[in-house]
């Protein structure tokens, strides 16, 4: 079995110590194989906030990590820097690449990066990268889960989140489903919820699941979301994954099971 552990929005600079540790004590305890930080890194895009989030995750002790971008890790306030190196601290500390991908026997992993330099919040994914994660999608084994990480969500479940999704979801779900992608992972709004997505977008005849994740860390939650990170588990070849939600309890100091959702895959014969 492959597991993957999602951290998002950790938002360092905004990092609560004791959930920080928290967490810590879960990645070690549950011993994961891969690491997905899926943006927001940082509050503000400072070098000193991007090599804080680095520590921390080395701290983990995770074999592989792959890592994005947010719309945060982009600076907001130094326009020159904006325009001409937006990503120069991010890649001092995550590079030497943006958009890498992971694999196990069980699992493929696939990052786009969704932020551009001139949106302050929103993100896009362009038709050049629908076709480069569809492409790598299909090299995948039969027996591997394949999952698509981006920043911004491709579903929302509420309209007053709307605003925030991804700019191009549409194409890029239909054609990330018809590549064989099983699960797309985000972050960006802090509200952590599973949903399958064949079910809410007309003509979509595979089954296809949205994943996101609350923040990790940060002091900025949402009164109806603590504290999250999500644990996926998946066997290679079965036909169905896990999802866990893991949040952390004030009462414990401890982050603690709150939520498992079994996936179900749609797969082919041929996989």
């Amino acid at each position: 079995m492959s597991v993957l552990l999602q951290i998002s929005d950790p938002h360092f600079g905004t990092v609560q110590p004791t959930v920080a540790e928290a967490l810590v004590q879960l990645a070690h305890a549950a011993q994961p194989d891969l690491l997905v930080l899926s943006g927001d890194i940082t509050q503000r895009a400072r070098p000193e906030q991007f090599d804080a989030a680095r520590a921390f995750c080395d701290r983990l002790a995770i074999p592989a990590m792959l890592s994005l971008p947010g719309n945060h890790d982009i600076p907001l306030f130094n326009l020159w820097q904006r325009a001409v190196s937006p990503y120069a601290a991010y890649l001092r500390a995550f590079g030497p690449l943006i958009e890498t991908g992971l694999q196990t026997s069980a699992m493929r992993v696939i990052g786009v990066k969704t932020t551009r330099r001139w949106r302050h919040k929103n993100g896009e994914v362009s038709a050049a990268q629908v076709e480069r994660v569809a492409a790598e999608l299909q090299q995948a084994g039969p027996a591997q889960l394949r999952v698509v990480v981006v920043h911004q969500p491709v579903m929302v479940l509420r309209a007053e989140d709307e605003h925030d999704r991804l700019r191009g979801w549409e194409p890029a779900v239909r054609a990330w489903a018809a590549a064989g992608a099983d699960i797309v992972m985000g972050g960006h709004i802090h509200l952590p919820y599973v949903c399958e997505m064949s079910s809410r977008l007309a003509g979509l005849d595979r089954r296809i699941w949205c994943v996101q994740a609350g923040t990790a860390l940060s002091s900025r939650v949402r009164q109806e979301a603590p504290n999250s990170v999500n644990l996926l588990r998946h066997e290679p070849g079965q036909p169905s994954c896990w999802v866990e939600r893991w949040d952390h309890a004030a009462v414990s100091g401890r982050f603690e099971l709150a939520h498992s959702s079994e996936l179900m895959l749609d797969r082919s014969p041929a996989g």
